[in-house]
């Protein structure tokens, strides 16, 4: 791992950053949000575990509050650890919270035009009209027999072969994705453009850490620097990444135009929106398509990487929690019976399933630090100065909020029953509007998708198989420890 190197070489050129960096705004008499205190020139980044910053987030919201402040190798740092803050400003002041900081690694890397990434301006809000175009409620339940048939093939696949879980949840990811987004259909785990999808997700796992992003922010120098120079290797990663994610972009989308001018394209995101442009011509058109396969492959590479981690979260629990696979099996014998898998139509009749797949969630947000947000102007919060600033960000800590004590007791355990009211009944917490998924006009736009492609997939493994700890040649049950690992996603 590079990140010791490029720290080092960071130090090294804080005596020159910090002559051009600006100033911290004056804050207008106001203070800035509690938080710990800062060391001259480093700020507060040998207290932070480089490699899963949220742990201290947390620790620190537990000492200093919902809303901290603290400071990064001169760069300011908002750290919302409370869902009542988050949404008091992601949600009712959208207008000024809802930026980006600048990465450096984003262009680099040729992902500066992921939906996720743009800067809150017009891009941004064109890519977010085709997405609730093409992704709205009406839209994402158009899919539901697509939903369940890749569920079907995911549990059979684990019962065929057990011991290639990793390339299950893969290839249903991605494949589902391609299906929903392009019309296509992935044949087997070779398929080439679930290949890219993967490849293009490794690659980002490795160069989007919080550590790497962190010091980019901090350092922008750092991305110039060649990819020989110590801490920069991770650079050698970025030319493949550009011309994997250039080829996810085109090949797919020409496939799809390639269909519909024969006439024989099915259902997907692209279709339907090439659809709606037809009579249209000239530049326009050029400009929208150019558009939609933005719009396109950020659902592919954000949402695949997305979609494994959850499946990954809930397959884990179910393992370490055999009394709530029980539980849920028995409720769906007695909804479904034996003659057949459950489908949509059981969803309402299904109420214990519908809080495994919120707990699911909860229990270990797959984002558990969301994407930064920035502030385009300053801002007060319970007398507390906020600055604005691009490379001002503020960090909304999911894991701390699902993992609040007062509102989820025994919070790192998993447990379902947590959803019901005490009269038995399910909560008014639809999946649609958990944090998981973010906040504010930000909030993830696959969201109906997601939540129907998660409880297809949790529904017919629950319904068809048993998960149960691997036992060792002497017949001993092997322990499962829940690590993971840091990325894009947990």
């Amino acid at each position: 791992m590079d990140s010791p190197f490029a720290i080092a070489c960071a130090l090294c050129l804080i005596p020159v950053a910090l002559v051009w960096w600006p100033r911290q705004n004056k804050t207008n008499g106001l203070p800035l949000p509690p938080g710990p205190r800062p060391l001259p020139l480093l700020g507060n980044a040998l207290q932070i575990n480089v490699t899963q910053p949220w742990l201290t987030y947390a620790a620190w919201g537990r000492r200093y509050g919902g809303i901290v402040y603290s400071r990064l190798l001169g760069q300011d740092f908002i750290i919302i650890n409370d869902e009542k803050i988050a949404r008091a400003l992601l949600d009712q002041r959208g207008a000024i919270y809802s930026d980006r900081p600048v990465i450096g690694t984003n262009k680099l890397f040729g992902l500066d035009f992921n939906t996720g990434l743009l800067p809150y301006g017009e891009t941004w809000r064109v890519h977010r009209k085709i997405f609730n175009q093409t992704l709205r409620g009406e839209a994402a339940a158009s899919y539901h027999n697509l939903y369940l048939r890749k569920a079907y093939d995911f549990a059979l696949n684990l019962m065929d072969f057990p011991d290639e879980l990793e390339a299950h949840v893969q290839t249903i990811s991605a494949s589902l994705i391609m299906a929903i987004t392009y019309g296509h259909e992935a044949q087997t785990r070779d398929d080439p453009f679930v290949n890219r999808i993967q490849q293009v997700v490794d690659i980002i796992t490795q160069v989007l850490t919080p550590e790497r992003g962190a010091l980019l922010m901090a350092f922008p120098l750092l991305e110039h620097l060649p990819a020989w120079f110590p801490g920069a290797a991770f650079k050698r990663l970025a030319r493949p990444c550009r011309e994997l994610v250039k080829e996810i972009m085109e090949r797919p989308f020409e496939h799809v135009k390639g269909q519909m001018a024969q006439g024989k394209a099915p259902q997907s995101m692209v279709s339907d929106f090439l659809t709606q442009l037809h009579g249209d011509s000239g530049d326009a058109v050029t400009e929208q398509e150019q558009v939609m396969m933005e719009v396109a492959a950020t659902v592919c590479i954000a949402d695949s990487s997305q979609t494994s981690s959850t499946l990954y979260v809930f397959l884990l629990a179910m393992v370490l929690y055999p009394e709530v696979q029980e539980r849920a099996h028995a409720e769906i014998s007695a909804i479904v019976g034996d003659d057949r898998l459950p489908d949509f139509d059981d969803r309402s009749s299904l109420p214990y399933v519908e809080a495994i797949c919120r707990e699911t969630l909860r229990w270990q947000p797959v984002v558990p630090l969301s994407l930064p947000h920035a502030t385009s102007s300053n801002d007060t919060y319970e007398g507390y100065f906020i600055p604005k600033g691009a490379n001002r960000p503020h960090f909304v800590l999911i894991l701390g909020m699902t993992h609040d004590e007062t509102r989820y007791p025994d919070a790192s355990s998993f447990k379902p029953e947590r959803h019901f009211n005490p009269d038995g009944q399910l909560k008014d917490e639809p999946i649609p509007g958990n944090l998981g998924f973010g906040l504010g006009r930000r909030i993830c736009p696959g969201l109906y998708f997601a939540d129907r492609s998660m409880w297809a997939a949790v529904v017919t493994v629950l319904a068809s198989l048993r998960l149960a700890k691997a036992k060792d040649p002497d017949g001993r049950e092997v322990e499962v420890r829940p690590d993971f690992t840091t990325g894009l996603a947990m």
